[in-house]
């Protein structure tokens, strides 16, 4: 069901494809997730780190150390924020009370943009908190399409979102992930997180060329990407953020930056997090590879 009809003085043209006038982001150079076991490393140094990305989630509460902390670190770097929760492409009404709470957190934080997931993250009210796929259909596209422009609107910005790893298909898909996020991005005016281990992950579990997702995305819609490990089960492969990037991924990486050029880039590890140094050789590698592959230009932070 399209969420348009679903909502209080709403109509198919109010709803209208109409895409955000919005400048791309600036390219914020070679980044990592932000994660509390490095709080006092990062506070008390002065870590090689362009900039970091936030777990929105983590830091919509009313006060606590965490968010003094991000304060503090908000200070020196710049920051992005990036949701686990948004479930964009669910049917069940919005929350509003979670898009009011990321509101007021990016009024705080004043990010360079936020991120979230392209999928559904529960129902009925639970979160199952997973990230859920959804079939590639043009109801789903309009349905989907809709949610973007509401969430843009109470927000004041575009969004940015990301592919995200997939173990099952659905048989009634009309069209490829790549297409999807392609003509989501052009009608609503939201960027794309290009989630480069995702792609890897997903090709393997589907059986398909990971580059024919990559050469199937507009190169002028990416304004981030990921790079993370995963669990490699033989048959399979799980993203679970708890393994260094493999060497697999990196050579996407190198394709990736030959189709879409300078990117900001970044390191995402969610558990068995290592020492800040071990992170730190994988974001200098980001930035080494990208200088070999990419003619040098001044690179701007801000």
């Amino acid at each position: 069901m399209n969420v348009a009809s679903r909502l209080p003085d709403s109509s198919a043209a109010a709803l209208a494809d109409r895409p955000m006038q919005t400048a791309k982001p600036a390219f914020l150079g070679f980044g990592l997730g932000l994660r509390h076991q490095h709080y006092d490393e990062i506070l008390n140094g002065n870590p090689d780190i362009d900039w970091f990305e936030v777990i929105s989630e983590n830091y919509m509460i009313p006060g606590g150390q965490p968010l003094r902390t991000l304060d503090l670190i908000r200070e020196r770097y710049p920051v992005v924020m990036h949701g686990v929760s948004l479930s964009i492409a669910s049917t069940a009404p919005p929350n509003f009370e979670y898009l009011q709470g990321l509101k007021d957190l990016a009024r705080r934080v004043e990010p360079k943009w936020i991120s979230d997931h392209l999928c559904w993250t529960g129902v009925h009210g639970k979160n199952l908190h997973d990230l859920l796929p959804i079939p590639y259909t043009s109801e789903a596209l309009d349905h989907v399409v809709s949610r973007v422009q509401l969430v843009q609107d109470l927000l004041g910005r575009a969004l940015v979102l990301e592919n995200v790893s997939t173990y099952v298909q659905f048989n009634n898909s009309e069209m490829t992930e790549w297409e999807f996020l392609s003509e989501l991005s052009r009608r609503s005016g939201c960027w794309l997180l290009f989630d480069i281990n995702n792609v890897y992950v997903s090709a393997f579990n589907h059986g398909y060329d990971p580059l024919t997702f990559l050469n199937g995305i507009p190169a002028d819609r990416v304004v981030q990407f990921h790079m993370a490990g995963h669990s490699h089960m033989g048959t399979h492969i799980i993203d679970t953020h708890d393994h260094p990037v493999c060497e697999d991924v990196w050579d996407l990486y190198v394709a990736a930056l030959k189709r879409f050029g300078r990117v900001s880039t970044m390191i995402e590890r969610d558990d068995n997090i290592p020492p800040l140094a071990e992170l730190l050789e994988e974001v200098n590698r980001t930035r080494e590879i990208a200088d070999k592959v990419l003619p040098a230009t001044g690179k701007h932070v801000g």
